[in-house]
C-alpha cells in the first residue's frame, strides 16, 4: 500500500484557522484518491490505486509536492500505512520506502505516535525516547498498565493490524474561506491568496470532474475602516466553456483585478464555485495534459475581453444565409457561437469579397473587367433576403442574382453576378479568388 501524510503550515493562528486549513487541503486531495482521511492535524491520502493513473510514483509525488506547497503543506510523508507516514511527516522524513519500516520507525521520536502523548510522564520515566523503546516493552505490562489503544496504535504504524479511518466526503457546493497573513490595500495584491483557494477549487472540480464556468471572489474590509467603505466587496468571472485550468483562471482573475479599486483593507477571501458543468475532456487521460501545446483561442479571447472590455473584442460567425454579404456576422467574443455555419454551395467561394459590389459595363451583352469576361462556370441562383428589414426603413435586403465563375484578361479568375427581376440586368464584380 501507498499512503501519503500531509502536515499544513504550523499554527501560529487559532485552532478553528487550523482546521479550516486542514478541511481544505483535504478537499484539495480528493482530486488525487477518494480515500481521504484527517487524523490529527493531517491529511492522510491512499493513494496505491491511482499511482498508475497519474503516471508512476514519481509523477505523483511531484505533482503533490509542487501543488502542496500552494496550497499550505509544510511537510509531506510517504509510507506503507497512514500512521507510519503520519509518523515520518512529524519528524520530517518524507520518504518511508527507503529502508525497512520497523527500523525507520524505531528511531522517531516517541512523539511522532499520538497514542503515546496520554502516557508520555509515564513513559519518560522509564526511559523511553524513542518508539523502538516502547515497542521493546513487554507487551503484557503495557497492556495492564496503558489502555489499549496504545498498543493497537503501535501495531498499526508497523502494519502488524489494519487501519480504519473515516474517509472524508466531497462538499455538494464549492465555498473556500481564506484569512490573508496581511492587510492587503491595493486589488491586484488580492490574487496571491485568490490563486490558493483557486487551487483547492481546482481539486474540488477535478474530483467531480467538472469545470467552473462561473466562480465569485468575495473579500471583507478590515474592522478599522471607513463607515462608507461597507463590509466588503466581490466580483463574479465567466468562462467561455468550463475549465479547471488553474494558471487559465488566475489569468482571467488578475485581468479583473487590475481595474477593482479597493475601498479599505481587505483581511478575508471567500471564493465560491457559481456556475459548475461537466467537464467532458478531449484527452483519454483523466488529467490535464502536464504540457500545454498552445493556449486555446477561447481562453485567450477571454483574457482580451476582461482587459480591452467585452465591446471591444468580436470574432467572426458563420451563418445560415446564401448572400455572401451576410454569411459572415460580428457578435462579442464572450457569446457562445451559434450551432451553425456557412450554407454549402455547388460553385467555389472566392477568398476575397469587395465591401461594396462593382458595377461593370457590358459590351454586346458581355461584362467587361480588365478586358472581356469569359464565363467559366455558372450560373449559381442566389435569392433571399425578403424578411431581413434595413433598420427602420421599409425595404428589406431581397437579392436576385446569377454568380459565374470567370476569367478576366489581366485580373484573373473573379466571381460575378447578374441581377435578375430588374428593369435592366446589370453585371457585378463581387470577388477575388487568391
Amino acid at each position: 500500500m501507498l499512503w501519503s501524510a500531509l502536515l499544513p503550515s504550523p499554527a501560529h493562528s487559532p485552532a478553528p484557522r487550523t482546521e479550516a486549513a486542514q478541511r481544505a487541503l483535504a478537499t484539495w486531495a480528493l482530486q488525487f484518491t477518494p480515500r481521504v482521511a484527517l487524523v490529527d492535524e493531517a491529511v492522510l491520502m491512499e493513494v496505491q490505486a491511482s499511482v498508475r493513473l497519474f503516471g508512476g510514483k514519481r509523477a505523483l509525488r511531484d505533482r503533490v509536492l509542487g501543488e502542496g506547497r500552494e496550497v499550505g503543506v509544510a511537510q509531506l510523508a510517504w509510507a506503507p500505512n497512514g500512521l507510519a507516514a503520519l509518523a515520518l511527516a512529524r519528524a520530517g522524513i518524507e520518504n518511508g520506502f527507503k529502508r525497512e519500516l520497523d527500523a525507520l520507525l524505531d528511531t522517531l521520536p516517541m512523539a511522532t505516535l499520538s497514542a503515546t502523548h496520554p502516557h508520555r510522564l509515564t513513559l519518560e520515566h522509564i526511559g523511553c525516547r524513542t518508539l523502538g523503546d516502547v515497542r521493546a516493552l513487554p507487551r503484557g505490562g503495557m497492556a495492564r498498565r496503558f489502555d489499549q489503544h496504545l498498543l493497537k496504535a503501535l501495531d498499526q504504524a508497523y502494519g502488524l493490524a489494519p487501519e480504519v479511518h473515516e474517509w472524508v466526503t466531497l462538499p455538494e457546493h464549492f465555498e473556500e474561506r481564506l484569512e490573508l497573513m496581511a492587510r492587503v490595500e491595493q486589488a491586484p495584491a488580492l490574487l496571491f491568496g485568490a490563486r490558493r483557494l483557486l487551487l483547492v477549487l481546482s481539486g474540488w472540480l477535478a474530483a467531480r470532474r467538472a469545470g467552473v464556468t462561473a466562480f465569485t471572489l468575495k473579500w471583507a474590509h478590515d474592522a478599522m475602516r471607513a463607515r462608507a467603505a461597507g463590509e466588503g466587496g466581490e466580483i463574479t468571472i465567466g468562462t467561455a466553456e468550463p475549465t479547471r485550468d488553474i494558471e487559465h483562471l488566475c489569468r482571467l482573475l488578475a485581468e479583473h483585478l487590475a481595474r477593482v479599486q479597493l475601498l479599505a483593507p481587505v483581511g478575508d477571501l471567500v471564493l465560491v464555485a457559481t456556475e459548475v458543468q461537466p467537464l467532458h475532456e478531449v484527452s483519454a487521460s483523466l488529467l490535464p495534459d502536464a504540457v500545454r501545446q498552445g493556449e486555446k483561442l477561447g481562453l485567450v479571447l477571454e483574457r482580451l475581453s476582461a482587459r480591452l472590455g467585452p465591446q471591444r473584442v468580436l470574432r467572426p460567425v458563420l451563418c445560415e444565409d446564401h448572400r455572401p454579404e451576410w454569411m459572415c456576422r460580428w457578435q462579442l467574443a464572450a457569446l457562445p457561437l451559434p450551432r451553425h455555419g456557412a450554407p454549402t454551395t455547388g460553385l467555389p467561394q472566392p477568398a476575397f469579397l469587395l465591401p461594396v459590389p462593382l458595377r461593370l459595363l457590358v459590351r454586346e451583352h458581355r461584362p467587361l473587367y480588365q478586358g472581356e469576361l469569359v464565363l467559366l462556370l455558372g450560373p449559381q441562383r442566389v435569392e433571399g433576403g425578403w424578411w431581413d428589414r434595413v433598420g427602420d426603413e421599409d425595404r428589406m435586403r431581397n437579392v436576385v442574382r446569377d454568380y459565374w465563375v470567370a476569367l478576366s484578361p489581366q485580373a484573373g479568375v473573379v466571381w460575378v453576378f447578374q441581377t435578375r427581376l430588374d428593369e435592366s440586368a446589370c453585371w457585378f464584380l463581387h470577388g477575388h479568388f487568391a
